[in-house]
């Protein structure tokens, strides 16, 4: 059959989790107001232009990342070990910046350097989808794999060293454009608009979610589904790569530990099902889980606080949105089998 718009729901047919779903979501937003409340009373640099300017840049790198994990696991599905799930997508990053650095310190022009770099990060989403859906290994297993490859190919190109990297371009991105923020952060703005309308309002993102949600039902309706479950894990890789960009413009170059991401990439992607009203990851959702990660990150910085605690907290707010998700997801199965 082929694959015609009209065979599709404009969105994934799921049930709602109801007033659950309510609760769960009521309750974020108030954990949300009250956390920024306490930061905005601790610090009254917290709720400055400047300071949200600066978490607004801060959150380029690590909110690229979680929205090339967002379609990914939006076209995997939620199943815990059989859904969709990148664990190599900040090493990614790290692999595309580690191009993109030593190939400007080999004296290579920026456009080159840049289309090698988005060229790592895309040729490591297609071994990912190779991996995925023509393999058939686990999510897991296969990006837990390539994640290690990303890694030990990182090292063989910086040494395990930090390769520093200036230049006009990346000197103006971090210069202040309109409303005071940085050129960087518009830059993400733009990106993230994109993402939106990829994931949320193109016919490839409907689809994705179609694949994701019921992908007995897409398949039924014509939909090749092992493609658009391979193309979430291209730009995945993708998004890693752009991130990259921002990561080697932030730090001056490329360095080690790009894997420090991975928890709060994950966390972002995660928490972004508390924003939808089916329980399923949205780039919109990511985007505000991000800023909110972002933020907590900046205000422990203006209090004081170790940044130590910042990975608990993380491990915290997971743990407590996928033990809830879980639950209202089992009350939501056992109503439609009543039904």
């Amino acid at each position: 059959m082929s694959e015609r718009a009209s065979d599709m729901p404009s969105a994934p047919v799921r049930p709602r989790a109801g007033k659950g779903a309510q609760w769960l979501q009521g309750g974020a937003l108030l954990i949300i107001i009250t956390v920024l409340a306490v930061f905005a009373f601790l610090s009254p640099l917290f709720l400055t232009l400047s300071n949200l300017g600066n978490v607004l840049q801060q959150t380029a790198v690590t909110g690229t990342l979680a929205f090339g994990l967002s379609l990914v696991m939006a076209g995997g599905g939620s199943h815990s070990l059989t859904g969709g799930m990148d664990l190599s997508v900040a090493a990614n990053m790290g692999l595309s910046a580690a191009v993109l650095a030593t190939q400007l310190a080999a004296g290579h022009s920026l456009t080159a350097s840049l289309t090698l770099a988005l060229l790592s990060g895309v040729a490591l989403g297609a071994l990912n989808a190779v991996a995925v859906v023509w393999l058939r290994i686990l999510p897991l297993l296969a990006t837990l794999t390539t994640m290690n490859i990303a890694i030990g190919l990182e090292m063989v190109l910086t040494q395990n060293a930090t390769v520093p990297v200036s230049g006009p371009l990346f000197e103006a991105l971090l210069t202040p454009g309109p409303l005071t923020l940085s050129w960087l952060a518009w830059a993400f703005v733009l990106l993230t608009a994109g993402f939106i309308f990829l994931a949320q309002g193109s016919r490839f993102g409907l689809r994705l979610q179609a694949v994701g949600g019921h992908p007995q039902a897409a398949r039924a309706n014509g939909l090749a589904v092992g493609r658009y479950l391979a193309a979430s894990y291209v730009l995945c890789g993708l998004a890693a790569a752009l991130a990259s960009f921002g990561s080697v413009t932030l730090l001056s170059g490329s360095s080690p530990g790009s894997g420090d991401n991975l928890l709060m990439v994950i966390a972002a992607v995660l928490l972004s099902v508390v924003f939808s009203r089916r329980l399923v990851p949205t780039v919109t959702g990511t985007l505000i889980s991000a800023l909110f990660l972002s933020l907590i990150a900046n205000g422990f910085q203006l209090i004081n606080i170790s940044s130590y605690w910042i990975n608990g907290v993380e491990g915290v707010l997971i743990l407590l949105v996928v033990s809830l998700t879980a639950l209202l997801r089992q009350r939501q199965l056992r109503s439609n089998v009543r039904v």
